[in-house]
């Protein structure tokens, strides 16, 4: 039977559930997977708390340099967050020759050329399973999961905490602001919840999934990110009695004119699969040309989910010396050769509201007219006295046409003002 000794450097929620995982699970992991895994050492400034979760004083490392230089530690699990001393931590034990798993996709997309680098240089392993969707098997999937394929889309509810939110106020009818405190006193927004709400976190994310996904570096920069503060619970409503639903999605799309991807709200059909994924729970959605469509489905972030993710890379990475690195070019400016698309061809849901006056309708109608913008619904709805709201949902456009429209309605003297403007997929 193989001994594997695993460090896990921050003892938070995460580390706290990989602990328990490994400590409670070691017989089951003798026994299903052959494997003896000991946790030899944790780095983590609360003393007491590393204590009351069961740790021995003596598998307390005060610093990086007493992990490294355990020679029963084979693996180190890196789950502090953020950049430093993230990334300091992880080259140290990559120089060392420790395999290093961890959970940090903020880390990871940004840092994940200099990471790889010296993890190849050193013959050590580097896994992230658990950077992107929490306990949901999508790395290994892209990896080693759908070689038979090209990957056409990749889209997906990355983020627990918008989606949350979200549902919130298309269930409930909640204002943003009464969700966001919702999720905040439930633990799944930070107090500063800029990271998730302005969809920084999913966007890190997308970036490596899509990377996988594309077999190319795309770097986080490459991504348009729109988060999900301006989103009115009244649009959200309009867009049900229409038959969508609003998520934050994380959008890839391989085209032949080059790569697609975003992170923007999205109105999706009703009976779109991702419809119905709720509360802060995740999904990814892919499309190969071999196997068709795949739905991967579960919980974005806890600590036993996320858990699971990083547990099934040490355990994986106990049962292959061949590790993987990626196959594309993986530089920190990418692949210059790789070609990526800004005006992409959606649809667009839009409110306005304008003046109720006989000609109004024409003259926002010919708005769209002289973009070549088709519209495929309008519908104006009674508002207070002398205003309307109108709604508009356009047939495909050109992203760049949708944004010039936009501006030529807002200059309008009979438009007070742009309420909404959400893009739909379908």
């Amino acid at each position: 039977m193989k001994k594997v000794g695993v460090a896990i450097l921050g003892l938070g929620v995460v580390g706290g559930g990989v602990y328990s995982i490994l400590t409670e699970k070691s017989e089951f992991f003798k026994k299903t997977q052959n494997l003896d895994i000991t946790v030899e050492s944790v780095m983590e400034k609360n003393v007491d708390r590393a204590l009351s979760l069961g740790v021995k004083r003596e598998n307390i490392a005060s610093s990086i340099e007493d992990v490294i230089s355990n020679p029963n530690v084979d693996i180190v699990v890196e789950v502090i967050g953020g950049i430093e001393p993230s990334r300091t931590f992880v080259l140290k034990s990559l120089m060392s020759g420790k395999t290093v798993v961890t959970s940090n996709k903020e880390l990871f997309a940004k840092f994940w050329p200099e990471l790889e680098e010296m993890a190849k240089k050193m013959n050590a392993g580097l896994f992230f399973e658990a950077s992107c969707v929490g306990g949901v098997p999508i790395i290994r999937t892209l990896q080693d999961g759908m070689q038979a394929n090209v990957i056409e889309s990749i889209k997906g509810i990355i983020n627990g905490t918008t989606n949350y939110i979200l549902t919130k106020m298309t269930e409930e009818g909640w204002s943003y602001e009464d969700a966001l405190k919702e999720a905040q006193r439930l633990g799944y927004a930070e107090f500063n919840p800029t990271a998730d709400v302005e969809g920084f976190d999913a966007t890190y994310k997308l970036s490596i999934l899509s990377s996988l996904a594309f077999n190319t570096k795309v770097s986080f920069e490459n991504i348009y990110r729109e988060g999900i503060t301006g989103i009115d619970k009244d649009d959200i409503a309009y867009g049900k009695a229409m038959g969508y639903t609003l998520k934050l999605l994380g959008i890839g799309k391989n085209t032949p004119n080059g790569i697609d991807v975003r992170v923007h709200p999205t109105f999706i059909r009703n009976d779109n699969p991702l419809a119905s994924v709720n509360d802060s729970f995740n999904a990814v959605h892919l499309v190969g040309d071999s196997v068709g469509e795949i739905m991967l489905y579960g919980r974005g972030a806890g600590a036993l989910p996320t858990g699971s993710a990083i547990v099934s890379d040490i355990v994986f990475a106990s049962k292959h010396d061949d590790y993987y690195y990626t196959p594309f070019k993986n530089s920190t400016g990418g692949n210059k050769e790789t070609k990526f698309v800004s005006d992409y061809k959606v649809k667009y849901y839009m409110r306005l509201s304008v003046a109720d006056a006989a000609g109004v309708l024409s003259k926002i109608t010919g708005v769209f007219a002289k973009l070549s913008i088709s519209l495929k619904e309008v519908k104006q709805i009674s508002a207070e006295e002398g205003k309307a709201e109108i709604i508009i949902i356009t047939h495909p456009c050109y992203e760049s046409a949708a944004k010039k429209t936009l501006e030529k309605l807002a200059a309008l003297d009979e438009v007070y003002e742009i309420k909404g403007s959400i893009r739909i997929e379908e």
